[in-house]
């Protein structure tokens, strides 16, 4: 579900607590979190609504004046250009997501925080275990790559390495959940944490 930086900031000061949107199936569920520029926000309910439903105090929730704005925006032709309706078809079902800020994004702090010994020990068993289930393996190439390009596109990464952009992404996210790599307006680059994991492999080299 996409939230421009306003819809996330009055979420953040909670005058925003209803997203509604018209989707060929949903990409939420109700007890899930959702990373967000501005941090995590809770999912506390997904339901399928009719249009006639949706009164004026759900509006206004939204951040709508009343219920007619709210149904004009859904049902409103924006063509391709934005996703976030995901391209509905004409009998796509309205959807009214319950949302709640829960906090900033926890990879920020993991990130910025060093490894212990034992930490480390666990961290090079985990990129070794990824290698080793990969049908191809990448994640220590990955770093690497980060390391000598910061802030190279990612589809020029994922050249360099031989590979499609839309996977290549995909397995730096995992890298991302371990608080090893952060994601910059254009590319990547290392965390502090990885600099030990770095070492550690070279010194293993």
């Amino acid at each position: 579900m996409l939230l421009n930086r306003p819809e996330l900031d009055r979420i953040v000061s909670g005058e925003i607590d209803l997203v509604f949107r018209r989707w060929r199936r949903p990409n939420l569920r109700a007890g899930g979190r959702q990373r967000t520029v501005i941090g995590e926000l809770s999912i506390l309910a997904v339901d399928v609504v009719e249009a006639a439903e949706i009164d004026d105090d759900q509006a206004r929730r939204a951040g709508y004046p009343d219920a007619d704005a709210l149904r004009v925006d859904l049902f409103r032709d924006w063509g391709h250009g934005r996703a976030r309706t995901g391209h509905p078809d004409p009998d796509s079902p309205i959807y009214r997501v319950q949302v709640r800020y829960s906090g900033a994004d926890p990879r920020i702090a993991l990130r910025e925080s060093l490894l212990d010994a034992d930490g480390l020990a666990e961290m090079l068993q985990r990129l070794d275990g990824i290698e080793a289930r990969a049908t191809r393996p990448w994640a220590f190439e990955a770093l690497e790559l980060i390391r000598t390009w910061p802030e190279r596109r990612a589809p020029d990464l994922a050249e360099i390495a031989g590979w499609e952009t839309a996977p290549w992404k995909a397995n730096v996210r995992r890298l991302k959940e371990l608080g090893l790599t952060e994601s910059l307006p254009v590319g990547y680059r290392l965390s502090p944490r990885v600099e030990q994991v770095v070492v550690a492999l070279r010194g293993r080299a």
